[in-house]
């Protein structure tokens, strides 16, 4: 008797779906960006983007909006971006 399996794949492009919020940082933050007040984000470790968002979060890291910005996302969703970010090119 035969058995048949079935293997589900995910395409490479719904496995790197940016997560809910992840977008709006490239209007500031977008790749190739290399301002130094506001440096790109694509490709930095996870742990430092998480970092800075706790930071500003609390108010150790100074900012003109960040600070509002970091406030609006719960810290599974800061690890979510950050992680997505992190594997951008």
């Amino acid at each position: 008797m035969a058995v048949a399996t079935m293997t589900v794949t995910v395409p490479a492009m719904a496995q790197n779906v940016a997560p809910p919020g992840a977008t709006a940082c490239s209007g500031c933050h977008g790749p190739g960006i290399s301002d130094a007040v506001v440096p790109p984000l694509h490709g930095r470790p996870p742990g430092e983007i998480v970092g800075a968002m706790q930071d500003f979060r609390t108010g150790q890291r100074p900012a003109t909006v960040m600070d509002r910005i970091a406030k609006g996302f719960t810290d599974e969703e800061t690890r979510a971006i950050a992680s997505w970010l992190s594997q951008q090119p």
